[in-house]
């Protein structure tokens, strides 16, 4: 259909011309073929912020429907009181599990999400289910206490075992808590930062790390599933040594995790192996970029360590920026092409591009155009349900390019809904202070409003063309 608009439109512009009539064939000469539209697989061009709010409702509508805020009888499905909670009472089951990091990830994006649109029903949906873990959590830690078997979803709540069960839902909540005073999460709050600080296994220099797949394996993920609470731990409480810990722990991934002349971190790193091999796996970069972001926004403007992390994060998003695919995703493996396009790090990759221009951190001119076609690829992505498809399931480690491009996809892998907000929210902030618009048929971005359609113009200050 659009080669015959675009036809039409060619024919148009010749039959309406002065060219004579024997001069109708379509050449060089008698027709503007740099006007031609590109036939383009998926959008292009400058989002409007109505378009991306209706892609984030779509989400949001089906998280509304598809994560119940109940608590249950999980022999008769009756729902029970936080007052009345029982060895049998448990989180209502849905799509997505509340208690999982992934949805930690989705609480700080509901959040973002009210602030972008003004929109309260992102924060409701994401303060409804927090307090509800943290009104049910002391019920549940005293039956735990007492050796009494817990639904295992709140067992992560009362007493986490990994970075995972903690970091990303304990920095929601503090930057929920920071919001509003009233809220009930302290506790949770204290008992997660107590996991992450004094608990979790470190390498000898203090590194966060795993004793999987082998002994002493530094997981990028973990960059994200423990560093920003440690920030909003200094945010919360003024305690400078929660900001040099982050600080520290940023500075030994990198020297362990970052390969500089790619501007892309390795997903693992495993201390007796020799020499490090390097699987550039898309959605752990993300955490990395996604955790500097977090970092720098909690960060004291004079903390020593900031002008480092910042020289850091540029270092990584051009690297980024260099693998972006035609249609705006990125690949599985980052460095690979035959490997699939993934819509969880495009979404975060997209998000953290858009915030660090908003934030001042990069260049609108350089990055904008990325961050805009990123876009495009994550809301590609949302199907008409709201669900977020081409997400890769979740991941450990593997050392060779197979484990990685054989990933499943499937629209219930959580790891991609709440990127998908978060960038969504991120864009309309960026459209809100940039200016981008189509300038001899590619996107630009620009200091001011341009009050011009024409499909050139040249830009000194002032519009020209």
């Amino acid at each position: 259909m659009k080669i015959l608009q675009v036809t039409a439109w060619i024919i148009s512009i010749i039959l309406s011309s002065s060219v004579p009539t024997f001069a109708q064939q379509i050449n060089d000469s008698n027709t503007p073929l740099h006007l031609m539209q590109p036939q383009y697989l998926s959008p292009y061009g400058v989002s409007t912020q109505q378009a991306i709010k209706q892609k984030m409702e779509l989400v949001l509508h089906y998280l509304e429907q598809s994560t119940p805020c109940i608590l249950e009888d999980k022999e008769s499905g009756k729902e029970v009181s936080p007052k009345d909670i029982g060895p049998n009472t448990q989180l209502r089951r849905g799509d997505f599990r509340l208690t999982s990091y992934e949805w930690g990830v989705t609480y700080s994006a509901m959040l973002a999400a009210t602030e972008a649109t003004g929109d309260e029903a992102y924060r409701e949906y994401a303060l409804q289910r927090m307090t509800l873990l943290a009104s049910s959590a002391p019920a549940y830690a005293n039956m735990h206490q007492k050796g009494i078997e817990i639904d295992p979803l709140m067992r992560k709540v009362v007493d986490p075992h990994a970075l995972d069960d903690a970091g990303a839902i304990c920095s929601a909540m503090i930057k929920a808590l920071m919001a509003n005073q009233n809220l009930p999460y302290r506790p949770c709050i204290d008992r997660y930062a107590d996991y992450i600080i004094n608990k979790e296994y470190r390498l000898a220099d203090g590194t966060f790390a795993r004793l999987r797949p082998h002994k002493n394996t530094v997981w990028l993920d973990d960059m994200f599933m423990g560093i920003p609470t440690l920030v909003q731990m200094g945010r919360l409480t003024g305690e400078q040594r929660y900001f040099d810990e982050a600080v520290r722990q940023i500075k030994q991934f990198r020297k362990r995790m970052f390969v500089e002349e790619k501007g892309l971190f390795r997903h693992g790193w495993v201390e007796a192996m020799q020499p490090h091999t390097a699987f550039h796996w898309g959605r752990a970069n993300g955490w990395a970029v996604l955790t500097m972001c977090e970092v720098l926004d909690a960060l004291p403007k004079d903390h020593a360590g900031r002008a480092e992390i910042l020289e850091l994060l540029r270092a990584h998003i051009a690297g980024l920026a260099r693998l972006q695919q035609k249609d705006g995703y990125w690949h599985q493996l980052l460095d690979r092409n035959d490997t699939y396009l993934e819509a969880s790090c495009t979404a975060i990759f997209t998000y953290c591009i858009a915030h660090a221009i908003n934030q001042g951190w990069i260049d609108a001119l350089a990055y904008g155009p990325v961050a805009q076609l990123g876009w495009h690829a994550v809301e590609r992505s949302i199907n008409e349900k709201g669900q977020v498809e081409n997400v890769c399931v979740g991941t450990g480690m593997g050392f060779d390019p197979a484990f990685y491009a054989y990933r499943p996809v499937h629209v219930m892998a959580a790891h991609g809904y709440g990127p998908a907000l978060w960038a969504g929210a991120e864009m309309i902030r960026l459209l809100k202070k940039q200016h981008p618009k189509m300038n001899d048929s590619a996107v630009q971005f620009y200091p001011e409003e341009i009050p011009t359609n024409q499909p050139i113009f040249n830009y000194d200050g002032k519009i020209r063309y």
